[in-house]
């Protein structure tokens, strides 16, 4: 049988937990962004909203909200998308 080549082939090592550091520390699922911050979108172990790792590393805008998630500007070569992205997986 073929192997899969999904979203998340040959990244689970960037995605698992180091060992000692355990969960995420809470004040990073508890931050607080503003419209118009640069925030780098740094994705967290846990799977929930998690952006495509393609954006992993990339730097970005905050445009507005959605529910709980942010709408972030990148710009990715001559484009720019928006990518709605909770804050659990971004950092200033």
């Amino acid at each position: 049988m073929r192997r899969s080549l999904g979203k998340f082939s040959k990244r689970t090592r960037c995605l698992r937990k180091r060992a000692g550091k355990g969960s995420l520390p809470m004040r990073r699922l508890l931050s607080s962004f503003s419209v118009g911050d640069k925030v780098c979108i740094n994705l967290a172990p846990s799977q929930e909203g998690l952006p495509h790792p393609r954006y992993r590393g990339r730097h970005g805008v905050i445009v507005g909200m959605r529910g709980k998630s942010y709408i972030i500007e990148v710009k990715v070569g001559n484009s720019r998308k928006k990518l709605i992205v909770p804050g659990m997986h971004l950092r200033k």
